[in-house]
């Protein structure tokens, strides 16, 4: 289970250092993505192959089944965590996610999301100020 919010540097190779307590659910593989609201998305092997079947599920007739499948799928890539716990992320996904320095790492239990720090910054001011609607409307979905 990934919790927890992560401040780390990517170097000019696009290495980024996964933090210690993840490193060991991203050891049997990964796979890194574009995500939702400018971020990257990034799955053990084993939880990207349950999202990945749910995706090539979708009706092939619908746009945005096909649409939000190669936002997912076209983007992903498999990637390693090496020997000092770091992974390479590629160009496109980097330029995606508009990560240059800075990579916040966030754990969202089943995935890590990763955020350029100024982006990520900003996205959870502009939620925290929402928090209370954002509650009601979990709410009346019996969250």
């Amino acid at each position: 289970m990934f919790i927890g919010e992560y401040n780390h540097t990517i170097d000019e190779k696009g290495r980024l250092a996964i933090p210690v307590k993840f490193r060991g659910d991203l050891a049997r593989g990964a796979v890194v993505t574009r995500g939702l609201d400018a971020s990257l998305f990034l799955f053990p092997k084993e939880e990207w192959d349950k999202l990945a079947s749910k995706l090539a599920s979708l009706p092939l007739g619908q746009s945005n089944s096909r649409a939000f499948a190669r936002l997912m799928l076209a983007g992903a890539m498999d990637v390693e965590v090496d020997k000092q716990g770091r992974m390479i992320v590629p160009e496109f996904l980097r330029q995606y996610a508009g990560i240059t320095k800075t990579v916040v790492v966030a754990g969202l239990y089943n995935r890590l999301e990763l955020w350029d720090t100024e982006r990520w910054t900003a996205y959870k001011k502009a939620t925290e100020a929402e928090v209370g609607n954002i509650a009601e409307q979990l709410g009346a979905l019996g969250v």
